[in-house]
Formats: structure tokens, sequence, C-alpha cells
């Protein structure tokens, strides 16, 4: 176990301990100062889906969301890992209707929708795997709609010598106040780059994202408040309506988002402060826990977004036929 990471989380059954996550909390105030950890804060990660809405910046920079007529609620797409529900993809379909763009077009691949209902019921209808259905398509619609209006070329949107992806980097590091060269940069499950960054600074874009008067630049101040609002405007638009990042933008006073391999970035508007935090074996499933204990720590005073996050995942472990068999508990401090 590497030495970034402490117990987060450990479950029992029959009073006996069964499972352990390991992993990493970062707080930061609102100079960057880290004021709470457990762990290491200077873990570099992927951000992996808690990217999308630095990747999204450029876009909203550019206004192209005016530009192309999309309403809001298709914006938020633009920064969403969605679930694949009818919802989602109706209005997926009306972004390529009004950008004038192919389905082909998208760099990801086709898939099925992640919810179960939803993809059993594409089966049902007999359809074949969408690149629309991929969690990631909205935000891939927002770059090839940049790269049209840009007269980048279209085709090429997801290569890391791209304009659009160039302009992804200078955005995050701007975001976190880093360097350019600093950022590693692999590539995310969809086929776009994905960029690292040191937990606290994942706290810090993410306070950036909630607080932008943090922002020097009054153009990215602008695509981010932007960005932002349109996450809360429409949070289920952003997973769907159960799960975390939906349950957590309910509330006005966050901005939030997860990614693959249990990243995850927080950013508390009237508190000022920055949250980040990766689970080492990369579970979604006790996230719930942790951000709720998290927020219970900081002394949060919205009790029914911890509440909505219990209800997502009860601490209380179920067998298969209803029955409790054991719990989960969060074992850190901060």
């Amino acid at each position: 176990m590497s030495n970034s990471f402490i117990p987060l989380v450990e479950e029992y059954r029959g009073g006996v301990l069964e499972n352990v996550h390991y992993g990493a909390v970062t707080v930061v105030d609102e100079t960057g100062k880290v004021i709470y950890q457990a762990g290491n804060p200077d873990h570099m990660t992927f951000l992996r889906s808690a990217a999308k809405p630095f990747q999204a910046l450029p876009g909203m920079k550019r206004k192209i969301d005016e530009i192309y007529g999309l309403s809001n609620q298709e914006t938020a797409l633009f920064a969403a890992s969605h679930r694949g529900e009818a919802f989602h993809i109706d209005a997926l379909e009306s972004m390529l209707h009004k950008m004038e763009l192919d389905e082909s077009m998208l760099h990801c691949c086709a898939t099925y929708p992640l919810n179960e209902g939803a993809k059993a019921e594409r089966h049902r209808n007999r359809e074949e795997k969408r690149r629309l259905f991929h969690n990631c398509s909205g935000k891939h619609l927002g770059l090839i709609g940049l790269s049209k209006h840009m007269g980048w070329d279209p085709e090429s949107y997801y290569k890391m010598e791209h304009p659009a992806q160039q302009e992804i980097l200078a955005s995050l590091a701007e975001m976190a106040d880093v360097s350019v060269s600093s950022i590693p940069v692999g590539i995310d499950g969809c086929g776009l780059p994905v960029h690292a960054l040191p937990l606290h600074k994942i706290a810090w874009t993410y306070l950036k994202l909630a607080c932008t008067d943090l922002i020097a630049d009054e153009e990215t101040r602008a695509a981010a408040e932007r960005m932002a609002q349109r996450m809360n405007e429409y949070p289920d638009m952003i997973a769907d309506t159960k799960f975390v990042c939906s349950a957590l933008l309910k509330d006005s006073n966050l901005s939030a988002k997860g990614g693959a391999k249990g990243v995850y970035g927080i950013g508390l508007r009237k508190q000022r402060l920055g949250i980040s935090l990766k689970v080492s074996d990369g579970s979604e499933q006790v996230w719930p826990c942790i951000i709720a204990s998290i927020l219970e720590k900081l002394g949060y005073d919205d009790q029914s977004t911890i509440d909505r996050l219990y209800e997502l995942v009860p601490n209380i472990i179920l067998n298969d036929g209803g029955t409790v068999v054991g719990e989960r508990k969060a074992v850190f401090s901060l």
C-alpha cells in the first residue's frame, strides 16, 4: 500500500472486518493552503471525469452554447458523465441537430447506457450500441462544436496536439495555478487526453470553480461561472437521478464532479473550501460514506445534502434478500 493512503472506510459483516478501502482526503482554504488532510495531499492522480468542467472551459469561453442555440439543460452535458437515460439521449440528439454534427464524428466508442434499466430498455427495443450512449458523449460534442466554430479540424479534436486539447491543458494549468509542463497527460477511457494533478491542486481547482472570484482572468472566470451554474441548474444531466454527482449538485452551495477510479472534487461556496479525495481501489460505492463524513467533520450546515448521500448508499449492508448483514463506516480523521 502506498504511503499516500490511509484507511478511509471499513466494512463489517457479522461483526467481522471484511473490507478496508484506503485513500486520501485533502481540504484547502481560499489561499490554497491545506488545512485538513487524511493521507498525502501531494499524491498525484488523474482527474478522469472530474476534469470535465475544466475541459468545457474553452467552449464556454467562446459561448458555443449560445452560438448553437443550446438550452442550459443541454449545455450541462458538456460536463456530464450521463448514465444514458432517455432524457439524456433526447438532449444529446437535440444537440447533434442544433450543431449540425453527425454522430459518427464522436471519438468515443459505441456502447450501451451505463444504467441497467436504460440499457435493458435499449435491448428490449433491439437497438444497436451508439456513441451517444457513451457517458462522455456530451463532452465530445462540445469539443467538436468548438472545433467547428473555430475552424479547427473537427476530425482530430481528440489528439493532444489539437488546438482544443492545448487550450484544455492551458485552462487546467490556469485553474490549478501550475505550469503546463508539470501536468502529466494520459489517455482516458473515452479516448481523450486526461490530466493528473496533486490532490491539493484538485481541491483548489474545485474551490475556484465554486468561488469564481478566485480566478484572475476575467474570461476564464465568466466561463467557469456559467459552467458551474449549468451543473447546479440541471444536476440530473450530470449523472442521473440517483448518483452522487447529481445528489451533491442539487445543493446550490456546491460544485462537484467525480471521475473513474475513485477520484472526486468538491468546492464549497459559502465556506470557501475545496475538497478532493481518492479511493485507492477505485471504488465509487464508498463515495457517499466518505463525502458525507467529510461534510459532517467540517460542520456542514445543510443536513439534507448529507441525508441524500446516505440515502444513495446507506451505511448498513444488505444481502440480496434485503436483510441487514453488516455495516460500513468512515474511519479517518481530519
